[in-house]
C-alpha cells in the first residue's frame, strides 16, 4: 500500500506558484509538524490547512519528506552562503542572532523531526541533500575563508570537527541541562568551545 512518504507525483510538470503562495504553504507544513510530528503530518491535514488540493502538493513536490525539508530549506532565516562579515567569529555569531527569533519553533521543530529522521530512509535522505549538505558546503567556504585570513592554521585538527560541535550543542544542552540551545548558550558556547578548538 503507498503512503504519503511513498508517492510520487503523477507528472514532473511543476504548478506554478507565486512565492507569497509557496511561504503560506511551507509555515503550514511547520506549523503541523510542530502540532502533531512528522509521523501524524500527512499531506491530506496539509491540503486541508492549506486549502489546497493533494494532486497540486504532489505535482509540486515528489513526497511528503521532500515537502517537509523543502519547507525547513526555504524559512530558514538565514544562511551561511549569505553571511561574510569578515571575520570567523563574527560569521558564526551572525547566524546566531538572526536565528534569535526563531530559536524556540526552529528547537520545536528539530524535537519533531529528530526521531523521524532515524526510523525514516527518504526523510534522512531528503535531509542530506536538500538542507544538511548544501549547509556543509557553506561551512566549508566559512572556515576557508577564516584559513585564507590566517585566522585559523590551515592543519588545525579541529577544522574537521565544527559541524560536529555544532550539532552536540543543539544535542546535549536539552539532554544534560534540560534547556534548550537558545542564541544566548550557542553565542556563548561559540567564544568557550569552537573559537578556542581552532586556535582563534
Amino acid at each position: 500500500m503507498r503512503t504519503d512518504d511513498a508517492v510520487e507525483a503523477p507528472t514532473s510538470r511543476r504548478t506554478r506558484l507565486t512565492p507569497e503562495r509557496e511561504n503560506e504553504l511551507y509555515e503550514a507544513v511547520l506549523d503541523l509538524l510542530v502540532e502533531v510530528g512528522y509521523d501524524g503530518l500527512t499531506m491530506d491535514a496539509v491540503a486541508a490547512r492549506t486549502r489546497s488540493s493533494k494532486a497540486t502538493l504532489y505535482r509540486q513536490w515528489k513526497s511528503k519528506p521532500q515537502l517537509v525539508v523543502t519547507a525547513l530549506r526555504k524559512t530558514k532565516p538565514v544562511s551561511l552562503h549569505d553571511i561574510d562579515t569578515g571575520s570567523l567569529r563574527g560569521d558564526l555569531r551572525e547566524v546566531v542572532l538572526c536565528s534569535r527569533e526563531r530559536s524556540e519553533h526552529d528547537a520545536a521543530l528539530m524535537r519533531a523531526l529528530g526521531h523521524a529522521a532515524h526510523e525514516n530512509h527518504e526523510l534522512h535522505q531528503a535531509l542530506r541533500e536538500l538542507l544538511i549538505d548544501p549547509e556543509m558546503v557553506a561551512l566549508d567556504q566559512t572556515l576557508r575563508r577564516a584559513v585564507d585570513r590566517g585566522e585559523v592554521a590551515a592543519d588545525r585538527p579541529a577544522l574537521g570537527y565544527v559541524p560536529h560541535m555544532m550539532c552536540g550543542a543543539f544535542v546535549a544542552r536539552p539532554l544534560i541541562d534540560d534547556e534548550p540551545a537558545d542564541p544566548d548558550y550557542l553565542l556563548t558556547y561559540i567564544d568557550a568551545v569552537v573559537l578556542p578548538a581552532l586556535g582563534v
